[in-house]
């Protein structure tokens, strides 16, 4: 009884705010998803990873375990997927990139926060960065067939990770009134990325849900279980797998939905998954916290 009590905690504020996002637009308000997407991707979120990293104690070795571990478990991913959608026939520049790429932003980073503390925090940040450049670039050309390390090279968020490393590493800290002033910033960016998901989810057209349903169950069970096995290979901690599974099992990202509209890609398709997926989700996240927590 405790440790459902315990799943509860952690994943009932994430659906719960989620939830308000998507009765807010239901209601008819207005909602500026580029707005709050933009301040959120540019401002709050770099603050938040910079401020999280710089304050972490966790073993800089650790960290780089982490990193590689994450780097591993996205490669394997990629391949068996790619894999998938050649023997199902699918199109591969509407479906490989979500099927890869999590939501662990929005729901990765406040679950880990929850579940875990500052500590899984500053793991999750690792495993999204990791997630955001391959996204940046390998993602951006499955769906284009143009990725650009310019682009990602002037990402905030790369750039936040980068110098936050670097704090880590030297053991630096910013003078307090700014250290204040960054995690007073970076505390709008789980609650903003939780409501503008709702909103997005609201907005959107499924389509081809019975692909939608059975690629979503694929994609939760086998990025789950890669990632474990990953975590195992190369003897991560507990807290360090636990953040890795969670963060690979997310469903799939909004931002999927948004680089298949931009970029010609079956938007239809990709909308399918994104709330099929994130609605399993609801189902799938509390099951693995049973076993992670």
């Amino acid at each position: 009884m405790n440790i459902v009590l315990t799943v509860l905690e952690v994943t009932a504020p994430v659906f719960l705010l989620a939830l308000i996002g998507f009765i807010w637009v239901k209601l008819g308000f207005e909602y500026r998803v580029e707005f709050v997407t933009r301040l959120a991707m540019t401002l709050s979120v770099p603050c938040l990873i910079f401020v999280a990293l710089m304050q972490t104690r966790i073993d800089p070795q650790a960290l780089t375990a982490l990193s590689l571990a994450s780097a591993v478990a996205y490669g394997v991913v990629t391949i068996v997927f790619f894999g998938l959608v050649l023997v199902a026939k699918l199109d591969r520049r509407t479906y490989l990139a979500p099927l890869i790429m999590g939501n662990t932003g929005n729901l990765g980073l406040p679950l880990a926060l929850f579940a875990f503390g500052d500590t899984g925090l500053s793991y999750a940040v690792v495993v999204f960065a990791v997630m955001a450049i391959y996204s940046f670039t390998f993602g951006v050309w499955l769906v284009s067939g143009g990725g650009s390390v310019l682009k990602v090279i002037r990402e905030p968020i790369v750039g936040a990770t980068l110098l936050g490393a670097v704090f880590l590493w030297q053991g630096w800290q910013t003078p307090r009134f700014l250290t204040n002033a960054l995690d007073l910033i970076g505390q709008m960016a789980i609650p903003i990325m939780l409501i503008t998901l709702g909103v997005a989810i609201a907005r959107l057209h499924p389509g081809r849900l019975t692909r939608a349903i059975w690629l979503s169950v694929v994609k939760a069970i086998l990025c789950a279980a890669i990632a474990w096995g990953v975590g195992l290979w190369l003897a991560l901690d507990s807290v360090a797998l636990a953040v890795l599974v969670l963060q690979l099992a997310t469903p799939v990202a909004v931002t999927s939905y948004l680089l298949a509209e931009k970029y010609g890609a079956d938007a239809d398709a990709v909308a399918g998954l994104v709330v099929v997926s994130t609605l399993l989700s609801v189902i799938t996240i509390p099951i693995l916290l049973v076993f992670l927590i």
